[in-house]
């Protein structure tokens, strides 16, 4: 159950959460490899990268690998699990693309927009991500998330990433918010949920890639239950 009576701040996770990430790169893949003469199918190389590209960025996260090794591993072997043969500079050049455009691609989960606005009419609200500045600013900007957001907080601007309770504390104080006047909202239960909750933050999973259940803090399946938890006193 939530405690609302001081919360003030919301803190949202943007890929997975408020911005389709998966709808977003299929997009982005779909369009740098319609030019390539590879011999599968789109949907076939999206079914073997996504899963691949969850576990590189647990990766990252846990600081096993660097951002240039995430970049190069998850392409390689999504390429190599599909038995094509491609070498390091062709894998380099589609990395580099799929940057570029990834952010020029806009779906977000449904209701987003709708939610924010009732949300915003109580709340101030922030966002804290793991993704790289190069791209999420952009991503905030061309979605049409920008006004809503007070301050977007970067792991690669701090210096530690989600689940490292410091990002949370960085973001908090920036406002002057304190621990009880703030939840956090994110698809990962490891990096958004324990994360926050390590901060002393209260948490609502939006569990939006089917992980598994658990009894830590309330779980959505959809963006607009937002409104009845957080709206409905």
């Amino acid at each position: 159950m939530l405690k609302l009576q001081k919360v003030k701040h919301l803190y949202f996770d943007l890929d997975h959460t408020l911005w389709d990430f998966e709808t977003n790169s299929k997009s982005a893949f779909e369009k740098i490899l319609a030019s390539k003469d590879f011999p599968f199918h789109l949907d076939a190389f999206m079914e073997i990268y996504t899963p691949l590209n969850h576990q590189y960025w647990k990766a990252y996260r846990e600081n096993k690998i660097t951002t240039s090794e995430l970049r190069y591993k998850r392409l390689h072997s999504s390429f190599q699990a599909l038995g094509v043969s491609i070498s390091d500079t062709q894998i380099l050049e589609i990395s580099e693309a799929y940057i570029d455009e990834l952010s020029n691609f806009t779906a977000l989960f449904p209701n987003t927009l709708e939610v924010l606005k009732s949300l915003k009419k109580r709340f101030r609200m922030h966002i804290i991500t793991n993704g790289f500045d190069q791209v999420q600013y952009k991503k905030i900007q061309k979605s049409g998330l920008e006004s809503f957001f007070e301050t977007v907080t970067t792991a690669e601007a701090v210096g530690f990433k989600k689940p490292n309770p410091t990002i949370f504390s960085f973001a908090r104080k920036q406002v002057g918010a304190t621990s009880e006047e703030s939840i956090m909202i994110g698809d990962s239960y490891e990096a958004d949920i324990l994360g926050g909750l390590q901060d002393g933050m209260q948490a609502i999973h939006f569990n939006s890639h089917a992980e598994a259940e658990h009894q830590k803090c309330p779980i959505i399946y959809q963006l607009v239950e937002l409104e009845n938890l957080l709206l409905s006193e």
